[in-house]
C-alpha cells in the first residue's frame, strides 16, 4: 500500500512538473494525477528500453525524473493530436 501512494505522489509531481516545464496550465490535481501516472510508467519503460541508468541518483529521484521525462513526451504527443 505505502508503493502505491509513493506511485501516486511522484505521478502528481510529475505531471505539474511536466505541464509547468512546457509552459501548459494545470488542469487541476486529477489531470496532473493521469498524466503523471501516465508519464511514469511511460519514462520507466522508455528509460528501460534505452538502458539509461541511475547515474548515482537516490532510486526516488531516478523514478521522479523518469516520471517528468515521460510526462512531457505524454503531454507534447498530446499537444500533436490536438491539432
Amino acid at each position: 500500500m505505502n508503493g502505491v501512494i509513493l506511485f501516486l505522489l511522484v505521478g502528481l509531481v510529475a505531471g505539474w512538473l511536466g505541464s509547468k516545464a512546457l509552459g501548459a496550465e494545470s488542469g487541476g490535481v486529477i489531470a496532473n494525477l493521469v498524466i503523471g501516472v501516465i508519464g511514469a510508467v511511460l519514462g520507466g519503460f522508455l528509460f528501460s528500453r534505452l538502458g539509461i541508468p541511475p547515474m548515482g541518483l537516490p532510486p526516488l529521484l531516478y523514478r521522479l525524473v523518469a516520471a517528468v521525462v515521460g510526462s512531457v513526451i505524454l503531454l507534447i504527443l498530446l499537444r500533436l493530436a490536438r491539432r
